[in-house]
């Protein structure tokens, strides 16, 4: 993983730090850096978690880390910043907050840049675990994964793909929206998913419907469902017998249950064992796969 676009006093200190339980790097221009490290918020210090007010970092203008983090070609991502974030390399999303311009109603971009929220990816094996073994030991199910944002649903997403392809062949396809679940470079390297192919970069109505004809898949993984185009998308899969595995920040499960999963997976905090629910939300367990080590999430 590469961070390399952060200031240099920063990525000194981020290295004390286990890069495994760094979720968050938080810059607020003038202010201390906060991290979110190992499910807490704390300030960054010189050697990594800080030991007093002396010892933490100040950021200063944050617009240089953001003309870095996309090589000095901001305006390629314009579309992206439309949605308050930038996908760079490796998928690590940068939030970012300052004065957003509108026209007609809607973002046009945003300007005056105060803040960036840098999220960090991981790949964790087995940490769907408890999903993989409890849903997917026959064949696999059609699956909501919701959580608030930071729980790990996008980390989950890329274990059940690992798993999946590695159980059985089967046509798995990925439509990673915002190249967070692959993370793919230029070269196509990125995050280990197994046996699978992966549409990129384009919303999810277009691209299923495209992808449904073109390449005969057996399962789709996607993530964030949020708007009314990605719910058609979906329902468009499952009208088409296809399974469908993916993620919301939803979590009103009055809303969820009118979705067209077979199953729901609840991620409640940071390192905890999700609560798998049917489609009537009711909790379900498969007693044949107690014995087995439970599933960890741990941040994006």
């Amino acid at each position: 993983m590469s961070l390399s676009f952060l200031p240099e006093e920063v990525k000194t200190a981020v290295k004390h730090l286990n890069y495994n339980f760094l979720a968050e790097i938080r810059l607020r221009r003038g202010q201390p850096i906060v991290i979110e490290y190992a499910g807490k918020y704390s300030y960054l210090g010189n050697y990594g978690i800080s030991s007093g007010e002396k010892d933490r970092i100040i950021v200063g203008d944050i617009t240089p880390v953001l003309n870095a983090a996309t090589n000095g070609c901001i305006y390629s991502y314009t579309e992206q910043i439309k949605s308050g974030f930038i996908t760079v390399d490796h998928g690590v999303r940068i939030g970012i907050a300052g004065e957003y311009v509108t026209e007609s109603g809607r973002v046009n971009t945003i300007k005056c840049i105060t803040s960036l929220n840098i999220r960090i990816p991981h790949e964790i094996n087995g940490c769907a675990a408890l999903i993989c073994r409890t849903l997917y030991k026959e064949k696999p199910q059609s699956t909501l994964i919701f959580s608030k944002p930071g729980l790990g649903k996008t980390t989950m997403l890329r274990d059940i793909a690992r798993y999946l392809s590695k159980k059985s062949i089967c046509n798995i396809l990925i439509f990673d929206e915002r190249n967070e679940i692959a993370a793919m470079d230029g070269f196509g390297d990125g995050f280990d998913l197994g046996t699978v192919d992966v549409v990129r970069c384009y919303n999810k109505l277009g691209a299923i419907e495209s992808a449904v004809r073109a390449m005969k898949p057996e399962v789709i993984i996607t993530d964030e469902l949020y708007g009314a185009d990605d719910f058609k998308a979906v329902q468009y899969a499952a009208d088409c017998g296809i399974t469908v595995i993916a993620s919301s920040h939803i979590t009103d499960k009055n809303k969820l249950r009118s979705m067209p999963f077979d199953f729901f997976a609840e991620l409640v905090s940071v390192n905890s064992q999700p609560i798998i629910y049917d489609k009537n939300f009711n909790p379900y367990s498969d007693n044949r796969f107690d014995n087995y080590d439970r599933g960890i999430s741990v941040g994006k």
